[in-house]
């Protein structure tokens, strides 16, 4: 049975996370894992179907406001496992359930840091979908739940666990090309126009208010459900958010640094007129008080590869050499040769949600290979970068404070408006 009525989040789910105040090795119920999948798009189909694979691990419950998708997941599920999941259109149906052991959050953005925000408060680990947040603000309370309610957090940027990519930043981190002084992130797909819906009535099969959350309230039109939201500022991020959290990740990890110093960003949305208000096109650049400095270029039109044949992926630039990355592999080419290095044994995969699920079962969040800190300030580079280009003008960042220096305006969109009782409060 589909549940849709309204629950408030009560303070008794919160308070009972003093009940579980140490991530000790798990010892749950029959020894599974009881996990709850929030948001059952593709991506969240996907998350249903690989948990149910996991030995001691049960997908035992999922949410998503769009009822449509709970009776196809669910049926799916109970073909293959003989057994349906408990259903809801309210996500906090799952929040305060004490037989769900963590939560799996592939919802749309601004969904993401509340929901795991919530469920680390009544006690449950989380796997955040990338960005792990819709707002830089956000994205550092996540950390904070974590952290103080002791929960196991994983980001789900998945490169994290390659082993490919995992030998590549090895090698960047040993000084295959030097001192990396410059990095590049490629963030090219097309983005074809999304025309414009008109606003109508709800759909009976949606639950509009639980699919708003923490956004102001506003007419339904079919750009928003679904997959168009990306490219609207209240629920999205646009590209750069979206897959450019992968890359901006992947380059982060490999330079080995925090947050920018200062950020600038241009571009806009060409080729069409549309509903959509994120950029298609986007330049990015992220420098840092020694000069070193990262850039992230989205295309979403008719574009080239870079060297190498990339379109998604990343360039290192060092003292002796550079490295190229893609998916597919990734190359070093050393002082002007234009011959690569012969390529190293990569290091061993790590099947990603297996990982979280095996830092659960441990109580050792040391063995996550996309902790929550680290993601967050990934993510928020995409955050930063939209800022700018909102604003239209460079911005001066303090990395350790996470707030911009003097600036109103770029501080005010540091987080949002929230929509009660969707908030995500100061003190978690």
């Amino acid at each position: 049975m589909i549940r849709r009525d309204f629950v408030k989040y009560s303070s008794t789910a919160a308070a009972s996370a003093s009940l579980f105040g140490s991530s000790k090795a798990w010892s749950g119920a029959n020894d599974r894992i009881r996990v709850g999948i929030i948001g059952m798009g593709g991506r969240g189909g996907y998350h249903m179907h690989a948990a149910s694979k996991f030995d001691g691990v049960e997908a035992a419950a999922i949410a998503d406001p769009d009822r449509r998708r709970l009776e196809k997941w669910s049926a799916e599920l109970e073909e293959k496992v003989g057994k349906k999941p408990a259903c809801h259109q309210d996500l906090r149906h799952i929040v305060d359930d004490p037989s769900i052991d963590a939560v799996i959050i592939a919802s749309s953005n601004h969904w993401h840091a509340l929901a795991g925000i919530w469920a680390m408060q009544a006690g449950k680990h989380a796997y955040v979908e990338k960005p792990v947040s819709h707002n830089v603000f956000e994205g550092r309370k996540l950390v904070e739940a974590a952290r103080k309610y002791n929960r196991i957090c994983q980001g789900g940027t998945q490169r994290r666990s390659s082993g490919m990519f995992r030998k590549a930043v090895q090698l960047l981190r040993e000084g295959v090309i030097g001192d990396i002084y410059m990095a590049r992130a490629l963030v090219y797909g097309a983005r074809g126009s999304i025309g414009f819906q008109p606003e109508e009535p709800i759909p009976e099969w949606l639950d509009w208010q639980t699919w708003l959350g923490p956004a102001q309230e506003q007419a339904y039109h079919q750009n928003l459900v679904h997959y168009n939201w990306h490219w609207f500022w209240d629920f999205g991020n646009g590209d750069l958010g979206n897959n450019g959290s992968h890359i901006l990740d992947v380059v982060r990890w490999g330079i080995n640094r925090g947050l920018p110093a200062k950020i600038h960003s241009c571009g806009g949305r060409f080729g069409y007129e549309d509903q959509g208000q994120t950029p298609n096109t986007q330049l990015c650049t992220f420098e840092y008080d020694d000069g070193a400095y990262v850039t992230c270029e989205v295309r979403g039109l008719y574009t080239n590869s870079e060297a190498h044949d990339i379109q998604w992926g990343g360039m290192f630039y060092g003292t002796q050499g550079y490295m190229a990355i893609s998916d597919e592999k990734y190359e070093i080419f050393l002082g002007r040769s234009k011959t690569p290095e012969p390529p190293q044994e990569p290091l061993e995969n790590i099947q990603h949600q297996k990982n979280f699920f095996d830092a659960i079962r441990a109580g050792d969040r040391s063995l996550l290979t996309a902790d929550i800190e680290e993601i967050h300030q990934s993510c928020a580079f995409c955050l930063l970068g939209n800022i700018s280009y909102r604003l239209g003008r460079r911005l001066h960042f303090d990395p350790r404070m996470e707030t911009f220096l003097g600036d109103a305006d770029a501080n005010q969109l540091l987080t949002r408006n929230y929509r009660a009782p969707f908030v995500v409060p100061e003190r978690v």
